[in-house]
């Protein structure tokens, strides 16, 4: 990753994108289209198709068609294989192209980008790529003179809706096992952050994929989305994003086909340091990174802080001092460490958060402020909060932006307590340096992820999922897989 290359990718111009449905670049059948502007500076990159009900319905119905035609879904194993690897060379290839395309979408810092995004969707499709022909079926015990067999075969056609915090990376942990499967997809990023997922479906293509397969349509949530969510020939609908959608998901599944909603939606997760955690200064930095990075925009963010009394005071001046020192600045500068807010629409929910908490009796340490680095961007100064209570809005709402809440706790029975006192559970983390400690915090909390004297990095072999209000089913891992695979049972009269 070397600047002078960043700051040549940055220089081209982005073409008007269209939908891709069944192999073909088409326009929206309305004509309309939506700006793509860069939080970065504020500035438009060019004009996505806005996808509406009847681009839809010719998305699934192409999905359909391949899949039905079995131009995909009875393709030979060994060969989705081979166009699943051919896709991961493609996007390897084109690493430095859409990392920086899709910070130019986004404002994440390209250092991290540069692994979340094409880095891990070329892993996604190569594991899920081996995964193609190990999937068995089974033999039941069963009585004598009767024979039953247990086969998985792929439901059918997958909507995948994915957000604009990490959408090439999330859309692969979406994409690649339900390809591998052997099922079609509708993948509709968000309006907000569209434009690597639109040049993902031309590698594709490339890479063999055959027409249908895969259908990727831009467009707002409440056009595209909401008819993807209504659909009656979507079979399963998987999405990362907010309660509120996710809710608004499941009614239109009860209100059209009842198709199986696979949802991961946000946490306020915990982050439980006791005294004789191993390294503090560690623990700090890790802990800071848990929750600023991508300014805060990450489900698992680490957002609530629990720190044993008998070191609170000296953990906060450690945080205090690694926030006010991490650089927020230009996303596609190396050495920038905190990247851009998404939107302006986002920047003044996170401004309207910390207002809230002071108003709350939070003590504001550090940070809260807009920063202006770029003229016309949208940056915001990592904000750390102290003396936080468990009946605050900072402490109960997930607000997706770089604020931090620290808690004070007495003992294991009150840091589970506290930790549990959510309703949420995506993520936690533990430092402690007793393993007997570890073992009963990863039994006692309620969460679907607990890092143990870490935060952040599991990777694609290990399950995602939340419980509570974070939602239900799993990306990556082998058990993604379940999602898109249908059982169907044989009872064989010998």
């Amino acid at each position: 990753m070397k600047q002078e290359q960043i700051d040549a990718l940055r220089q081209h111009n982005i073409a008007d994108q269209q939908l891709l449905i069944d192999g073909r670049w088409v326009n929206a059948a309305s004509g309309q289209t939506l700006p793509a502007v860069s939080p970065i500076d504020g500035q438009p990159l060019c004009r996505i198709a806005a996808a509406g009900p009847e681009d839809v319905d010719q998305a699934v119905q192409a999905a359909r068609r391949s899949f039905e035609q079995g131009v995909w879904s009875r393709m030979p194993p060994a060969e989705r294989k081979k166009v699943l690897h051919r896709i991961a060379d493609r996007i390897e290839a084109h690493h430095a192209e859409l990392a920086v395309m899709g910070v130019r979408d986004n404002g994440t810092e390209i250092a991290m980008a540069w692994k979340a995004e094409p880095g891990s969707a070329a892993g996604s499709f190569r594991y899920y790529a081996e995964c193609v022909d190990k999937v068995n079926g089974e033999i039941a015990p069963t009585p004598e003179g009767t024979l039953g067999l247990i086969h998985k075969e792929p439901v059918g056609v997958v909507a995948a809706i994915v957000p604009w915090n990490f959408p090439l990376m999330i859309a692969a942990w979406k994409v690649a096992p339900a390809l591998a499967a052997g099922n079609s997809v509708v993948l509709k990023p968000s309006e907000d952050a569209s434009l690597s997922l639109l040049r993902l479906g031309q590698l594709c293509l490339e890479a063999g994929l055959p027409p249908g397969v895969l259908n990727v349509i831009s467009g707002t949530g409440a056009a595209a989305g909401d008819a993807l969510a209504r659909h009656m020939d979507v079979d399963i609908l998987t999405f990362t994003g907010s309660g509120p959608v996710g809710r608004m998901l499941l009614k239109a599944s009860a209100e059209s086909n009842l198709k199986r909603v696979y949802l991961e939606l946000g946490g306020k997760s915990p982050n439980i340091v006791f005294s004789d955690a191993p390294d503090l200064a560690q623990a700090a930095k890790v802990s800071a990174l848990g929750i600023y990075r991508n300014s805060g925009q990450v489900c698992v963010a680490g957002s609530r802080l629990l720190v044993q009394r008998e070191v609170h005071d000296e953990f906060v001046d450690r945080l205090r001092d690694i926030a006010v020192k991490l650089r927020v600045g230009d996303p596609l500068d190396v050495s920038t460490e905190i990247g851009a807010v998404s939107s302006a629409r986002q920047l003044a929910k996170n401004l309207a958060a910390v207002q809230s908490a002071q108003n709350e009796g939070a003590r504001l340490v550090v940070g809260g402020q807009a920063l202006h680095p770029i003229e016309g961007g949208h940056y915001m100064a990592p904000a750390l909060f102290d003396r936080v209570t468990p009946n605050m809005t900072l402490a109960r709402e997930e607000v997706f932006g770089p604020l931090l809440a620290v808690m004070p706790f007495d003992s294991e029975v009150d840091a589970v307590r506290l930790a549990n006192e959510s309703t949420y559970g995506l993520a936690s983390a533990v430092w402690t340096g007793s393993l007997s400690r570890a073992h009963r915090m990863v039994r006692a909390i309620k969460a679907g992820v607990v890092h143990v004297n870490t935060y952040g990095g599991p990777d694609i072999t290990m399950p995602l999922g939340g419980v509570r209000q974070s939602g239900n089913g799993h990306d990556k891992s082998m058990h993604a897989l379940d999602k898109y695979l249908d059982l169907k049972s044989a009872w064989i009269q010998l």
